[in-house]
């Protein structure tokens, strides 16, 4: 592997702990509700908008293919970002420690279908990176009228492999 490859790990709670929380229904439920029918796995996300307010919004994402080249990554310094995928299809995760204000190595993983992950604030990210249609995800992230984006160009790019 050269120092510009990444290759993809499984997507678990505790490999992505240190860049947020991954939303899955893994063990037994916290309640069972809505009269014995449902499982309820209780607060499974710390999300953080700071002084603004969170929503939810719908994207729709052109899918991608491995090897995927990995040339932006991006951050959100007033808030979490959470992608919950409305099919049950697997996507590209990337994510990279801060290293002063800038970057460190990526790291890439691969959902299960069923996953969704909750990206922690000012945490460094790759794109929504589906790998197969339909791509639509509900995001829940900060809503307010301050910047809360920074991005960062990589050169020269990684390459993302299975």
């Amino acid at each position: 592997m050269s120092r510009f490859e990444i290759t993809c790990a499984p997507l678990t709670a505790a490999a992505f702990a240190p860049f947020g929380d991954v939303l899955e229904c893994a063990g037994a439920p916290d309640k069972i509700i809505n009269a014995g029918m449902c499982g309820r796995y209780h607060d499974r996300a710390r999300l953080d908008f700071g002084d603004e307010r969170g929503g939810i919004s719908l994207f729709q994402a052109q899918p991608r293919s491995l090897p995927y080249t990995l040339d932006l990554l991006e951050r959100h310094p007033e808030g979490s970002q959470a992608f919950v995928p409305m099919s049950q299809h697997g996507f590209l995760v990337t994510v990279a420690p801060d290293e002063n204000a800038r970057p460190g190595v990526p790291q890439a993983f691969l959902s299960a279908p069923g996953q969704g992950v909750n990206i922690h604030r000012g945490v460094w990210h790759g794109v929504l990176t589906p790998l197969h249609l339909p791509g639509l995800f509900a995001v829940v992230d900060r809503i307010g009228e301050t910047p809360n984006l920074e991005e960062f160009f990589l050169d020269p790019p990684y390459v993302v492999v299975s």
